[in-house]
């Protein structure tokens, strides 16, 4: 490798242990990373990055793996893949190591991905600077033409060891100008977003790279945040006739100006797969939890889905019924077909039956031309009917003939019409009470609930509730304008999960938004919290009630508060996953007790 990569201490930019191959062994280049050496057997004096090699079983079996490839002399790099040793780097600790062969030299990287994230501001401008020297050399070589082609080599040469070792990281880089529009697309990016440089430069980031327009909001507020507090995000890019890919979007200033920016793009596919493999999925279509509750809902919602019935959805208010109606219809068979919903409650029986069935000019004052009803606009596709225990019994009655016959008539008119349209109610109501005070007929409950969905108030799924916070939270900082608030006080999260939540999903978005809009720091804080939730202690003893319990009996409340969930537990007593543990051992509570 040429001699001023190790003069610029370009290795030195990257959190990772860089090792370099020479007689059949390994020297490390550069400074060690901040994570470098690990807790457990490397501990002490003898504890090097040379013994790493060593003592890893899985770096063995890799090397050996590698050793072939290398003596080929073939210029590429291979990976090792995702793995763990938890009896060296502990738990939730996962590497991946890369072998590269650039300019007759063998390098090794091992790379770590998790929370402590590479620092790429400080590669940014160890590849700045290694960019102007190259422009600077060439300028100067065009006077001295007799050196020119070997500082022209020379600096090729370095450009290739960058980019292996760019590639080896799996960094895209993409420089936008003072209006957003794309100038640079690296060859990693191209891969990554399947996307032609060609097709790419001049155009904005939005209309050349295909992601959502929401990311592109994201990046650009949190370009206006100072570079300290500028946090990655995380862009998911579907590709055509391939796996989609999960990103995270590094935003950085142009040295060259503040308004112009670099992007770095890091795949964390595989990252995502793991950590979803691990603790499950946390989202369904566009619902959010991952409790017992809302992990049947989904079940029942793929089983009524591909079935061509009604459907009654049943819940209390804002509990995402709606949410729920679309995910049955995009799962349905009908998914390329309208989705038209109506909401009845407040209507009036004429006006309510001229939007579902339709008008004929004239059929009454006001009518002055004809007019399609919802039953007509979502031919083909699903009508969902929001709050029907509100319909009036009139409707009610025309609405069972449209179930059996398949045909509406719009009023002043005498031509039925055929519709071919599935019937999704909703209600926060007791119907068969209804039916019987005689508000609802019954033979048109009967017709509608076929199938049925129940769905669960947020007070029955709490440890959704973090989820939904901060599946909220970072929706709502965007567009209220406070990018800088970056997370919930967990004194804050606390307050959430003692509430009962009345107005379910719907309150905590709203309750999310309040306490964004009067928060002041980084993080939202109980102060911030509607009026609501400012009785609600952050301590433990407002689910034991008044006086002091011993900790046994906290732990214990701790764990029936929370359904028996240990990490939710821990959380709500501010202790950490081992000091709980080793709480609840020391004062005899079953690790699988949930309750008290």
């Amino acid at each position: 490798m040429p001699d001023s990569i190790h003069e610029h201490a370009l290795f030195s930019a990257f959190d990772a242990l860089i090792f370099q191959k020479t007689a059949g062994q390994f020297e490390c280049l550069g400074g060690l990373p901040s994570w470098f050496p690990p807790s457990g057997v490397l501990q002490g004096p003898e504890g090097t990055p040379e013994k790493l090699l060593e003592v890893s079983f899985f770096l063995q079996h890799f090397l050996r793996d590698v050793g072939p490839w290398w003596e080929s002399n073939k210029v590429g790099q291979m990976k090792s893949g995702l793995w763990s040793e938890t009896a060296i780097f502990g738990e939730d600790v996962i590497l991946e190591a890369t072998a590269v062969y650039q300019g007759g030299q063998r390098y090794l990287v091992l790379q770590r991905f998790g929370s402590d994230m590479l620092p790429v501001q400080p590669l940014l401008q160890k590849a700045r600077e290694e960019q102007l020297s190259h422009r600077a050399s060439i300028h100067l070589h065009e006077r001295t033409e007799a050196r020119l082609g070997t500082q022209l080599a020379k600096s090729e040469q370095e450009r290739d060891d960058l980019l292996a070792v760019l590639d080896g990281l799996r960094l895209g880089t993409i420089m936008t100008d003072a209006n957003g529009v794309v100038t640079f697309l690296s060859g990693k990016a191209q891969e990554l977003l399947q996307v032609d440089s060609a097709k790419v430069l001049g155009c904005t980031l939005p209309a050349g790279l295909g992601w959502k327009g929401e990311y592109t909001n994201r990046i650009e507020e949190m370009g206006k945040v100072t570079e300290a507090g500028r946090q990655p995000i995380s862009v998911v890019v579907e590709r055509k006739k391939r796996p989609s890919v999960s990103l995270e979007v590094d935003v950085h200033d142009d040295p060259r100006g503040s308004r112009k920016k670099i992007l770095f793009l890091k795949d964390v596919t595989e990252v995502e797969e793991l950590r979803r493999q691990l603790t499950g999925p946390t989202q369904f279509h566009r619902l959010i939890g991952k409790s017992p509750a809302m992990r049947a809902v989904y079940e029942r919602i793929r089983d009524i889905a591909t079935v061509d019935v009604s459907v009654l959805i049943q819940g209390e208010t804002g509990t995402g019924k709606e949410l729920v109606a679309r995910a049955l219809h995009d799962f349905s068979l009908r998914k390329d077909r309208p989705f038209v919903a109506v909401n009845c409650a407040g209507l009036t029986e004429s006006l309510l039956g001229s939007q579902l069935f339709g008008h004929k000019r004239g059929a009454f004052t006001g009518a002055v031309q004809d007019h399609e009803g919802f039953f007509e606009a979502a031919d083909g596709g699903t009508l969902f009917l929001d709050e029907i225990g509100d319909m009036p019994l009139p409707i009610q009655t025309t609405l069972l003939r449209v179930l059996q016959e398949g045909e509406i008539i719009r009023l002043g008119e005498s031509r039925p019409r055929v519709v071919n349209v599935r019937v999704l109610a909703a209600t926060n109501q007791d119907l068969p009470s209804l039916v019987e005070s005689g508000r609802f007929r019954s033979d048109l409950l009967y017709r509608i609930r076929v199938a049925r969905l129940q769905l669960p108030p947020l007070r029955e799924r709490r440890e959704d509730i973090p989820l939904l916070s901060l599946a909220f939270l970072e929706k709502a900082r965007v567009i209220i304008g406070k990018i800088g608030v970056r997370d919930i006080a967990q004194t804050a999260m606390q307050c959430f999960l003692r509430y009962s939540w009345p107005g379910n999903v719907r309150e905590l978005k709203g309750a999310l938004d309040y306490a964004l809009i009067h928060c002041r720091s980084n993080s939202i804080l109980p102060d911030d919290l509607p009026p609501e939730f400012r009785e609600l202690s952050p301590s433990i003893g407002s689910l034991s009630g008044p006086g002091v319990r011993d900790q046994r009996q906290e732990i214990l409340e701790a764990l029936k508060h929370v359904n028996g969930r240990r990490a939710q537990a821990a959380k709500l007593l501010n202790m950490s996953r081992s000091t709980f543990y080793r709480r609840m051992r020391e004062l005899s509570i079953p690790m699988d007790d949930q309750s008290s």
